[in-house]
């Protein structure tokens, strides 16, 4: 199948599940979307076990054909980071810095070896055996949050801004963060990276801080033509370079393309909209991309659920799925625990911030893409079964629950 008709495909039963939300179960997009997609998997499932089994097998074909983790990683993704940080307020940002790039850094460095080690040991109690390396691999890649389900029921619960920026800007880094980890611990894993201090310190360098100075110089470089141009066409144009040449790019001279899409898209999104843009080009360059936001989340939602058709479920796997849940929900409340208790010693957070953050903290698709990113094995079957179940039960449960939450503890 070409990928004209995959596109066609996915943007129709897009549309067409967020036409049903909308009219009538009225859930916050991305939840209603995974949601009916989840369902509609379920019933093709259930049709197979009676013996009607052509549209699932058709359903089965289209999702083979997609590389999920090719198509979010060197595709989406660096759409949806760029028009995340396209909107987030530099000054605001700069006033929970130390917040937010204690989260990003220590918060997914925490969390990736306290979920390593608790699902080693709990593995190995329910008689799976998982090396501890995968283990380690598993808590980079459950590590990074996903603003997006949780980001709109923050506004309609009226959350503090500051709240809402600690979220976003947190999920903005982390991704970035917990891809160049994930990307460390697979070369030791596969045997392609030497598992020494040294190396290992180097390529986390190479790619964090490497994605950071690369993401500045292609940002400012944008800015600086951006400034020479009065011409809504051709800043959206140029906009559009800069997310997908930079991020082919940094990828190609081994930065991280995540980090540095988002540096850039925070330079553009207040020096360059602020100094080098019209109120027209603005207005233009702002529902451009909101739209590319808008659609491209919707058709990974749906990904997420249609993908239960095509994963790998034993009881097994199942039952160790459910325990980690409440498990990895425990490490990410330490992970952001620690560094918010520390910070709180010299300024005041908003009440109930740890416990609204750790709720917040939704799984999306970035934790299924890395997953499916790994080589086939044993060993991948039971992290994408873990990974999958965990990331349901983050968006549906966390995500419909996180409003009430707020209204609570603030």
């Amino acid at each position: 199948m070409n990928i004209l008709n995959i596109s066609a495909i996915l943007i129709t039963v897009s549309a067409l599940f967020s036409f049903i939300n909308y009219r009538f179960i009225k859930l916050p997009t991305a939840i209603g979307l995974m949601l009916i997609s989840l369902v509609v998997s379920l019933l093709l499932l259930g049709a197979g076990k009676l013996g009607w089994g052509q549209l699932e097998t058709q359903a089965r074909v289209l999702l083979d054909s997609i590389d999920f983790n090719e198509t979010l990683m060197q595709g989406m993704l660096s759409f949806l980071l760029f028009a995340g940080a396209l909107h987030i307020n530099l000054d605001d940002l700069a006033k929970q810095k130390w917040v937010i790039s204690s989260l990003a850094t220590v918060g997914i460095l925490t969390s990736t070896f306290l979920v390593g080690g608790i699902t080693y040991y709990l593995l190995d109690f329910l008689g799976l055996h998982l090396d501890f390396i995968y283990c380690l691999l598993f808590g980079s890649l459950i590590s990074p949050t996903d603003p997006i389900a949780v980001l709109g029921i923050l506004k309609s619960a009226n959350a503090p801004k500051t709240l809402e920026t600690k979220i976003a800007g947190e999920s903005l880094f982390n991704d970035g963060v917990a891809v160049v980890v994930f990307i460390v611990l697979l070369g030791i894993a596969t045997g392609s990276t030497e598992a020494t201090v040294g190396h290992v310190a180097l390529l986390f360098v190479e790619e964090a801080v490497g994605g950071v100075a690369f993401g500045f110089a292609i940002g400012w470089v944008t800015y600086q033509m951006l400034k020479q141009v009065d011409n809504y066409q051709v800043e959206i144009l140029l906009t559009l370079a800069l997310v997908m040449g930079g991020y082919a790019l940094a990828s190609a001279i081994h930065t991280s393309g995540p980090i540095a899409v988002v540096v850039a898209g925070l330079l553009i999104g207040n020096q360059g909209r602020m100094l080098a843009m019209s109120e027209n080009s603005r207005k233009h360059l702002d529902t451009f991309w909101e739209l590319i936001d808008e659609i491209l989340n919707a058709v990974l939602f749906v990904l997420i659920g249609l993908e239960v058709l095509v994963l790998p479920f034993t009881q097994d796997v199942l039952l160790a799925s459910l325990a980690l849940i409440p498990l990895v929900l425990a490490a990410r409340f330490i992970s952001v625990g620690i560094p918010i208790s520390l910070l709180r010693l010299r300024r005041e957070f908003t009440p109930g911030a740890i416990k609204i953050l750790t709720w917040g903290g939704l799984r999306g698709g970035v934790s299924v893409a890395l997953a499916l990113s790994l080589p086939a094995s044993a060993e991948r079957d039971i992290i994408v079964a873990i990974t999958y179940t965990i990331v349901i039960f983050s968006i549906v449960v966390q995500g419909l629950t996180i409003g009430r939450l707020v209204k609570s503890v603030t």
